[in-house]
């Protein structure tokens, strides 16, 4: 049977409400009976029950994050830049993947208010943000993370993806390109809508400067490598004729997919005869074996500011109200559209 809070009093010679002060408030203890208390604590092996302290305190020390896919490195730089800020203030970051499924998105956020959890960072699916909505009123502070929305009562955080769709194809336009394809999905998904319609305007402006150009849309039913690979394979057996000289991949997993489609029977030379572009600008980007031009967003800042969003909701120091903080993308030019003069 593990030692209780009053076996260490005993043990320690003091009451239990001085063991309480050691272990939550020790600066009003003095040094000499901190010590006999952690002294105590050693030879008893006391390990606190810190589930029955969250309990009573009505929330706990973690905050939630929601993420579409693990896999992707993006996610991973935005949970680490979260789990640096959270760190700082003593909180933990709890992960969870919904895959891209609005079921196991809504099981994350039931679990995490089962949990009381003392915030939610979420990358949401749809547009569909009453859940959300219920969380927040009743009482767990919640911001959006790479995501834009129409609704000013969320906090957010996000890069203007529509600006990234418009640079990475204003890249191709300049570079002389002017069959371009899309390539991403689901549809569902507003990063891909928005970068997408990013794209699309930047061939109208260019026809309507008198330009010839034209975009085509290649749906995926997700964002990894395997479905780039997929849409690759599909570009690759069309006869040559009808390739597009230049693809905008809506993240840089699909881009991966799709060099290795490209490269695989050495048939579709990068950027000789078709140009790629990706975003993001994960780590494998610059190492891929014809790296990878993309346009980059600061992952780990999105996820640092997030964190200090929801811990100005949560202290209710929001300001004039939720914040939409939202960066300019970057484009990152690499030989994947510009081949290996970089000059």
């Amino acid at each position: 049977m593990s030692a209780s809070v009053k076996d260490v009093a005993a043990k320690a010679g003091v009451s239990v409400g001085t063991v309480s002060n050691v272990l939550n408030r020790p600066e009003k203890v003095s040094p000499d009976t901190v010590e006999r208390v952690h002294a105590a604590i050693d030879e008893l092996g006391f390990v606190r029950n810190d589930a029955a302290r969250q309990l009573r305190a009505g929330r706990s020390r973690s905050i939630g994050l929601i993420v579409l896919d693990v896999g992707n490195p993006f996610f991973t730089d935005v949970a680490r830049g979260a789990e640096d800020r959270a760190d700082g203030e003593g909180l933990s970051v709890l992960l969870g993947n919904s895959d891209e499924s609005i079921d196991r998105e809504r099981a994350y956020l039931d679990l995490f208010e089962e949990q009381r959890v003392g915030g939610v960072l979420i990358t949401p699916l749809g547009d569909d943000l009453s859940r959300l909505a219920r969380l927040r009123d009743r009482g767990t502070p919640t911001v959006l993370v790479d995501r834009q929305t129409d609704d000013a009562s969320f906090s957010s955080v996000a890069v203007d993806d529509v600006a990234g769709g418009r640079l990475a194809v204003e890249h191709l336009l300049a570079l002389g390109r002017r069959r371009i394809a899309f390539v991403g999905g689901p549809s569902s998904l507003r990063q891909v809508v928005d970068r997408l319609a990013g794209a699309t305007e930047a061939v109208e402006a260019a026809v309507a400067n008198g330009t010839e150009a034209t975009i085509e849309v290649v749906a995926t039913d997700s964002l990894t490598v395997l479905q780039g690979r997929s849409a690759g394979e599909a570009l690759r057996g069309r006869s040559r004729g009808d390739w597009p000289d230049a693809v905008f991949a809506a993240n840089d997993l699909l881009a991966m997919g799709l060099l290795q489609a490209f490269s695989m029977l050495g048939t579709v030379r990068v950027p000789e005869d078709i140009a790629l572009i990706g975003y993001d600008d994960i780590d494998f980007a610059s190492a891929a074996v014809v790296p990878l031009s993309s346009i980059r967003q600061p992952s780990a800042l999105i996820g640092h500011t997030a964190v200090e969003l929801l811990l100005r909701e949560a202290a209710g120091d929001s300001g004039s109200g939720p914040q939409q903080v939202v960066f300019q993308p970057e484009l990152v030019v690499r030989q994947s559209t510009v081949g290996l003069d970089l000059s």
